[in-house]
């Protein structure tokens, strides 16, 4: 019933010009592909920085905090195996800015094997291979930040354990 409904205003859209066709379908094509996947088994290569990563999740999911400042906070919590390391990966998103942008940071571990330069090289395969982008990698002194946008977050949202959360997320931390 369902599928004939969306072949119907898909039919309708396409009768009103190629415009709205296009856009008709990339809401339905944007519906379909929202928590269609699960993490859970996921595995991709994937090429960072010139290296190319076997990423293989183990688990994930997705819980709310409060920031310092009572700011609600959405954590996104990935394991993972990036070429044969075990990894515990959490990205915290948060509202910011006059435009109360949706951004995720992370900072990469010193005591992970390899460092902090090959713990975010492996966070970076890890989001890339889920979202399809890399995410953006800063080096401050000693200490390595990750951070992505909304278009990450958007991303994430195509997997069940995650789609959910953050729906509820975006909507009751939009102003």
């Amino acid at each position: 019933m369902a599928t004939e409904f969306v072949e119907y205003i898909l039919q309708r859209a396409k009768e009103e010009s190629e415009n709205v066709y296009r856009k008709a379908l990339e809401v339905v094509e944007e519906g379909r592909a929202r928590g269609s996947l699960t993490l859970k088994g996921f595995e991709k290569k994937v090429e960072v920085e010139g290296r190319e990563h076997m990423v293989k999740v183990i688990d994930g999911g997705a819980e709310f905090d409060k920031s310092r400042s009572d700011r609600r906070l959405l954590r996104i919590k990935i394991t993972a195996e990036v070429d044969g390391v075990l990894c515990n990966h959490t990205i915290t998103f948060g509202r910011r800015g006059a435009g109360n942008e949706a951004r995720g940071f992370a900072y990469a571990k010193a005591d992970a094997p390899g460092g902090r330069e090959a713990d975010a090289e492996r966070f970076a395969a890890v989001v890339k291979a889920l979202t399809g982008r890399e995410p953006w990698v800063y080096r401050m002194g000693n200490r390595v930040k990750i951070e992505c946008g909304r278009e990450h977050l958007d991303s994430f949202k195509r997997y069940a354990e995650l789609a959910d959360d953050i729906e509820r997320w975006l909507e009751e931390t939009r102003r």
